[in-house]
């Protein structure tokens, strides 16, 4: 009879059939864990993702692998190694177990094909199910039976660990896409940036396809495969760029597309749109009247220009031949008398600052004298001005444009408005009996022209 002294502990004593009881149940602890089969030296046990998602209509691959205890000296004696899925049920035996597949005997239940890709000698029991249905959503079981009688034995039926057996669930439609960052923030202008768009890829021998669209033009893209923790894998896109101010609210797409079987393939897509930090771009000046630009009319100018952030842009005036700015404010507006010259504006933001072109305002006098209108190029009517005495307008009159068959003088363009544009032509003729010297000048605006002459005498 034993004694268990075990006051030193402070603990009740206890009989030889609790410690029996006891060693029992660790006994059963470990057996969880590495499950037994024809002797205590046979340990084995697989490993396999928990839960695969598989596409109806497709394919789906089961990454699988597995280990025995003493597997070298097993397969010497072996002189055939099979496969077999079991489908809901571990018992191999069992008269309602469902045999999904069968190496040995070539059986092949409830599904159009099933391969196992792996090499069973080398432990890899990975294995390929075609053509997917939904009534295929169920929990399957690997067999591995090693002949003559060397190893036979169904892995992980019971192990509540993350060796569990595989959980197959179909699905109808794909997951959606996973693009980085989630959460795409501003970025500054040249600075470079990097864009991924990753899916599920079940099915590895038919992978889906990835494409983007509306890509900045400098993007450089690479895609390929991956292989996750869990050895199922990933299709993986990774596009890197120059940030341009061309770019600032684009929005960029990747799309993935699965085959199936199916009378359409399954398409998923997800957007992102650029947010890029950027000084004043492409400042200039419009110019708005209520009418023709004339002596006593009011005349606004507007300084425009692309930035971001553009909630903080401060805009300057400035004229030429004053040494201090003019004005502040996006628009300026005043009414026509003497105030004609070159004006440009400077538009800033916290990223910089950009001038706009110098443009000349000028203005054509009521009582029929000619003052400069807004006009880039008019030194060829200045310079005259200076040499001899200039007559008054002796002629104005407003015809339709000619057409593009008929002769045009040769000239000058100037674009003053983002959807206006005034030509000037100038056309020197001479009367020698009369010794007059006329040179033309042609305004043309829209579908209409004005022509004025100046008579020098």
């Amino acid at each position: 009879m034993l004694f268990f002294d075990c006051t030193a502990l402070r603990a009740p004593v206890m009989s030889v059939f609790q410690i029996i009881i006891i060693i029992i149940i660790i006994i059963i602890i470990i057996s969880s864990v590495f499950l037994h089969t024809h002797s205590a030296d046979d340990l084995y046990f697989a490993v396999m993702p928990q839960t695969v998602t598989a596409l109806t209509g497709s394919c789906v691959q089961i990454p699988c692998t597995f280990n025995i205890s003493n597997f070298e000296d097993k397969l010497k004696k072996t002189k055939s190694i099979n496969g077999i899925w079991l489908k809901n049920k571990s018992q191999f035996a069992d008269n309602d177990s469902f045999i999904a597949f069968n190496s040995s005997k070539n059986i092949i239940s409830g599904f159009s094909d099933i391969q196992i890709t792996g090499d069973l000698s080398e432990r890899n029991c990975t294995t390929v199910f075609y053509n997917i249905m939904k009534n295929h959503s169920d929990l399957y079981y690997f067999r591995l039976e090693m002949e003559p009688n060397v190893f036979r034995a169904t892995f992980n039926p019971n192990q509540p660990d993350s060796r569990k057996t595989v959980n197959i669930s179909v699905i109808d439609s794909p997951h959606p896409l996973i693009l980085k960052p989630t959460d795409l923030k501003e970025v500054m202008e040249e600075t470079t940036v990097n864009l991924s768009c990753s899916a599920e890829a079940p099915c590895p021998e038919q992978p889906p396809t990835i494409s983007w669209s509306s890509i900045p033009e400098s993007a450089h893209i690479t895609t390929q495969l991956q292989e996750k923790h869990d050895k199922t894998q990933s299709l993986f896109s990774h596009m890197t760029f120059k940030a341009s101010y061309m770019d600032h609210r684009r929005n960029i797409s990747c799309t993935v597309t699965y085959p199936r079987n199916t009378l359409e393939d399954s398409t998923v897509e997800t957007i992102v749109m650029l947010r890029i930090l950027f000084p004043p771009k492409e400042t200039h000046i419009t110019i708005d009247s209520s009418a023709s630009v004339s002596v006593g009319t009011n005349v606004t100018l507007t300084c425009k220009s692309k930035a971001n952030p553009s909630n903080d842009m401060n805009y300057t005036w400035y004229k030429h031949g004053y040494d201090t700015p003019i004005a502040r404010g996006k628009k300026i507006s005043f009414i026509v008398t003497n105030n004609t010259g070159f004006y440009f504006c400077t538009a800033q933001n916290k990223h910089g600052k950009q001038s706009s072109a110098e443009i000349q305002l000028t203005a054509e006098g009521q009582d029929g004298q000619s003052m400069p209108l807004i006009a880039g190029c008019v030194g060829g009517i200045a310079a005259v001005l200076t040499l001899s005495a200039l007559g008054f307008c002796t002629r104005r009159k407003k015809i339709n444009k000619p057409s593009d068959n008929e002769k045009d003088p040769s000239g000058q363009v100037n674009k003053i408005l983002d959807d206006e544009t005034l030509i000037i032509y100038y056309e020197k003729t001479e009367n020698p009996k009369q010794q007059n010297y006329c040179i033309t000048e042609t305004h043309f605006k829209h579908d209409e022209y004005t022509e004025i002459e100046y008579r020098v005498f």
